[in-house]
């Protein structure tokens, strides 16, 4: 990013243990925020990890400027690490997205020309289940069954209509994301799913998009543990929005007024 310039959009992107896939997203991320020709930042922010993330990612900003590097002080998960970068961010769009690119980094471009296209979408998310989305290579049975069951289980207790709430690639106006993430408490890997919940009682606009989406063999979801802690989670998910509402309530923005011709 040029100093002084602000980016045409940050890409926020949560890392641990990511030594493998860390350096490469930042790579291919870069490549393409100059193939577009555009100011763009991209914020890779590292929890203590037990390999080389931070100091790999640390290598590869030393030689390009677009790429800041936070090093979170405690391992408290992917919902504390996506705050953090969310609240550095500069740029009027702000991506989250994993480190695996299982959504490859040309869909910022699609994502860029819908919210282009349509001003009242606050927030645009990845959807796998959509009927024009390409799945280059499935996940194992039983780890698809259980992400189908999650977002039906969703959907019957009522908290968000989209078919597919977890998948890593989201884009949102930076006004929305300021304001979600500054009331979003969730450490763990439901904190997709409190964003959605946060961007509905809120009133902001959320729409999902196709995409093509490969699986990553490395992916970091304990499929034991993590599934108990999201199903905990939801249980109390309307219990903490309600509570952060409380605590901090968020009055819309008035329309801006048309200027008759």
């Amino acid at each position: 990013m040029s100093s002084g310039s602000k980016p045409e959009y940050s890409v926020v992107v949560p890392a641990f243990n990511e030594e493998r896939r860390l350096p490469r997203a930042l790579r291919e991320l870069t490549d393409y925020g100059q193939s577009r020709g555009s100011d763009f930042e991209i914020i890779a922010v590292v929890e203590p990890s037990r390999d080389r993330t931070l100091k790999l990612a640390g290598e590869i900003a030393n030689h390009r400027s677009s790429i800041r590097v936070i090093e979170n002080p405690v391992q408290r998960g992917k919902g504390y690490a996506v705050r953090t970068g969310v609240h550095r961010a500069n740029g009027p769009i702000i991506f989250v997205m994993d480190a695996d690119l299982s959504v490859p980094v040309d869909h910022i471009g699609f994502f860029l020309d819908r919210l282009a296209e349509n001003s009242g979408v606050d927030l645009l998310v990845g959807n796998r289940q959509h009927a024009d989305s390409l799945i280059e290579r499935r996940q194992s049975l039983f780890r698809e069954s259980l992400g189908k069951s999650f977002n039906t289980l969703v959907r019957v207790l009522g908290y968000s209509r989209l078919l597919d709430t977890q998948c890593g690639f989201k884009a949102y106006r930076s006004r929305a994301a300021r304001a979600i993430y500054s009331r979003q408490t969730v450490d763990g890997f439901a904190c997709d799913l409190e964003v959605l919940l946060l961007a509905d009682a809120m009133g902001f606009q959320v729409e999902d998009m196709p995409v093509r989406w490969t699986n990553s063999p490395e992916s970091r979801v304990r499929l034991l543990f993590d599934s108990v802690d999201m199903f905990l989670d939801l249980l109390r998910l309307r219990r903490v929005v309600r509570q952060a509402l409380k605590e901090k309530p968020y009055e819309p923005e008035p329309p801006v007024a048309k200027v008759s011709s």
